[in-house]
């Protein structure tokens, strides 16, 4: 269940209400009778990355890929180490 922030409009007092979706929003200051008014705040969820698309869910849709693909024409230097000479010396 939601916890709701609520805040006096008279004394200034405020304070939580976990309370269900259905249920209805407090009105009455519990500390002095006066109108109670609702807090909102920042919500505790974030949303990173470039976006949501409508076809980032389905299979096959044939979208290319962000990544490019690596050309097949590209010619490869050899990594592998030279040859160790040795010397042999009398």
């Amino acid at each position: 269940m939601p916890t709701y922030a609520y805040a006096c409009r008279s004394c200034g007092h405020a304070f939580d209400a976990v309370q269900s979706f259905s249920d209805d929003a407090l009105t009455v200051c519990p500390e002095c009778g006066g109108e109670l008014r609702k807090q909102y705040g920042s919500i505790g969820v974030t949303f990173n990355g470039s976006g949501f698309y409508r076809t980032d869910s389905r299979a096959g849709s044939g979208a290319s890929s962000s990544a490019p693909a690596s050309s097949k024409s590209e010619s490869k230097a050899s990594t592998a180490p030279a040859p160790a000479t040795t010397s042999t010396t009398s």
